[in-house]
């Protein structure tokens, strides 16, 4: 995984807590000793490690710390990427763009990172169907994101998100529609 998205983990975690909690999962994690730095690609272990320590830690599982990370991401993400967004985009306009704007962008960049392969399916003008395909297993960080962007757009009391299949597979199908 990107060292970007630790950097991104690490604030996250130092501001919805506190420096001293992210410390307190670095330790936990076996990883007290490692900087994270953005040009670096990580074992994906190491996030699959503090995710899990963040789980015990809170009492929260994986899957909705994935997500409450995701919507955290979009204004970093929305920034990193403006060039690649049209400005008529709004949410299902981001998703169905981002495989071959962002994704793209990464794997050209970067051909050691591995973001996951989105498969877009628009099925009319307010409602698509994402299948979400990684070996990392962590579509709760894309339910996440689909969730920030409806934010960013102002779109998010009309947006509804429902993984229509078990959120930790390899293959996880995510509805997306708006009211």
């Amino acid at each position: 995984m990107h060292g970007h998205i630790f950097m991104l983990l690490k604030r996250y975690v130092q501001t919805q807590y506190d420096h001293s909690t992210w410390l307190k999962l670095m330790n936990n994690a076996g990883l007290e000793k490692l900087e994270f730095d953005h040009k670096t690609v990580y074992p994906d272990k190491h996030i699959y490690d503090l995710v899990g320590q963040a789980a015990e830690m809170t009492g929260l599982s994986a899957g909705e710390l994935q997500e409450k990370f995701g919507e955290y991401l979009v204004p970093d993400l929305m920034f990193m990427y403006q060039k690649h967004i049209q400005p008529e985009w709004k949410t299902l306009d981001m998703i169905e763009n981002t495989e071959m704007t962002m994704h793209k962008q990464v794997r050209s960049e970067h051909t050691e990172n591995s973001p996951p392969v989105l498969k877009v399916q628009r099925l009319g003008e307010n409602e698509l169907v994402i299948d979400y395909v990684s070996s990392r297993r962590m579509s709760g960080l894309a339910v996440g994101i689909v969730r920030g962007l409806a934010t960013y757009f102002d779109e998010a009391d009309r947006i509804d998100v429902l993984p229509t299949t078990s959120e930790d597979g390899e293959q996880v199908s995510i509805h997306v529609r708006r009211r």
